[in-house]
């Protein structure tokens, strides 16, 4: 029973976490910041530009106003409108003269006093109206100043300014940029956690499988993962464990290959060394059982032959050696000459091998006929050894539309059903205790399919194994 493996300490695989989160997190950081840095600007424009704008507005509408008086009534009617300035808690309304002192102020403690910040000045000078942001010369404190000028007859004769403080913009403005880095502050923590949740969820899994294949390679096959996931992860999981059990399976497989050969071999040369030592040794004095002794030596020597041929063959199937003399023949002709060779044996056996022929004269087709008739050979053999106790064998060839079908079926125990799927694999024997090395069904198998054939295997009905061989016709 294949083991599970269940890795409980926290391995980390630094670089794909550390890529990881530097990668989303960076990028959602960037993101994060632009929007702050819009949003903070729009906050700027918002607040300030909009008061400044404001401001100069009201200057420039009080200053056209006070255009339609006369000089002599001006300071008159600018003191009647300090006085009745209603907006005093949030505004200050201030008359300076040219000289860039204040005359009146909604704000007593302004009157009589000289700013000099740069919007008068530069109203004195352009005959513009200006608006300014800044610190306060007398009091420190942060304000927003619009002045705008009243002219007679194209001279500045006074200026209108507007004054406001900025310490509950400024707290407007900062409280909603903290806020929205606030809310950046845990966008980019909920993206984090996620993030390294979602990367953990990647990470020890690949270390598990890091893990079982370190185990794999060191020589633990079979060891199994603990599945987790219905995923990709899951999916490359299975993958893994697929594969672990296949290497142990074909690790079992040529290890019980390695002992059967070893035994297959041992069983002939025994023979063989046992005989000739004998007839060597000159006791037997009849000639009948030096014959019998000689006939063993050759049979085993031509099964020792077959099965060297079978293991060359794998080797080349396995190496990539394994190719094919294509030549027009007559598949016909092929399996009748192997019929032929195995009847006689087949008899001396007490199996009875019938042929049934097809009404055509030739049956041609295109292949390499040294291999065909090593599949022919092979299937034949098979039969006999597998299912030569029901002591009949039928052999039979049929055109079927574009295919030549040649069926070999004995009247034997067949196969168990749970065996059928893989009597083709390499090394392959189950429950048979007949010799062979297990190879030979998958290079037949190997030969047919370079054929672009079939080769089927099933349990005929009534008994017995029926092998279907189905190859293309030349047309």
């Amino acid at each position: 029973m294949a083991k599970k493996v269940v890795v409980t300490d926290k391995v980390k695989i630094r670089g794909i976490r550390r890529r990881w989160l530097i990668n989303s997190v960076g990028v959602v950081l960037l993101v994060l910041a632009m929007a702050l840095g819009t949003f903070a600007a729009a906050m700027w424009s918002y607040y300030y530009t909009t008061t400044i704008n404001d401001l100069q507005r009201q200057a420039e509408d009080r200053a056209r106003g006070f255009a339609s008086y006369t000089r002599s009534q001006f300071w008159g009617n600018a003191q009647s409108a300090v006085q009745e300035f209603e907006n005093k808690t949030k505004l200050e309304l201030q008359f300076l003269d040219v000289t860039g002192a204040v005359q009146y102020s909604s704000n007593d403690l302004a009157a009589g006093t000289t700013p000099g910040t740069p919007d008068i000045q530069s109203v004195l000078v352009n005959q513009e109206s200006k608006a300014w942001m800044g610190t306060d010369p007398h009091t420190g404190e942060r304000i927003v100043a619009a002045s705008a000028p009243v002219v007679y007859h194209g001279q500045t004769v006074a200026i209108v300014r507007y004054v406001t403080s900025l310490v509950a913009i400024d707290w407007q403005f900062f409280l909603s940029v903290a806020l929205a880095c606030m809310l950046g502050a845990v966008i980019l923590a909920l993206v984090y956690f996620s993030n390294l949740y979602f990367v953990r969820s990647i990470v020890e899994p690949l270390a598990s499988i890091t893990e079982t294949a370190r185990l794999i390679a060191d020589g633990s096959y079979g060891v199994q993962i603990e599945k987790k996931f219905d995923d990709e992860i899951g999916e490359l999981t299975d993958t893994i464990n697929d594969m672990s059990l296949k290497i142990k399976q074909s690790e079992k497989t040529q290890s019980e290959f390695i002992s059967s050969v070893s035994h297959e071999l041992r069983t002939p040369l025994t023979a063989i060394t046992g005989w000739a030592e004998t007839i060597q040794s000159g006791e037997l004095r009849d000639p009948k059982d030096v014959r019998k002794g000689m006939d063993i030596i050759v049979s085993e020597a031509r099964r020792l032959t077959n099965m060297v041929e079978e293991l060359l063959e794998f080797s080349r199937m396995s190496d990539g050696r394994f190719t094919l003399s294509v030549e027009p023949l007559d598949l016909k002709a092929e399996l009748e000459d192997a019929v032929y060779t195995y009847r006689e044996f087949f008899r001396r056996e007490g199996i009875e091998l019938t042929y049934q022929d097809c009404p055509e004269e030739a049956v041609p087709i295109s292949g390499d006929p040294e291999r065909l008739r090593q599949v022919f050979c092979n299937l034949l053999d098979n039969a006999g050894k597998h299912g030569g106790s029901g002591k009949r064998i039928d052999v039979s060839i049929a055109q079927e539309e574009e295919f030549a079908v040649i069926r070999i079926r004995d009247y034997g125990p067949g196969i168990p059903e749970e065996e059928l799927p893989h009597v083709k694999y390499k090394f392959y024997k189950g429950s048979s205790k007949a010799r062979g090395s297990g190879i030979g069904l998958a290079v037949c198998e190997e030969i047919v399919t370079r054929h672009e054939g079939t080769l089927d295997i099933e349990n005929a009905e009534g008994g017995g194994c029926l092998v279907t061989l189905r190859l293309p016709i030349e047309t």
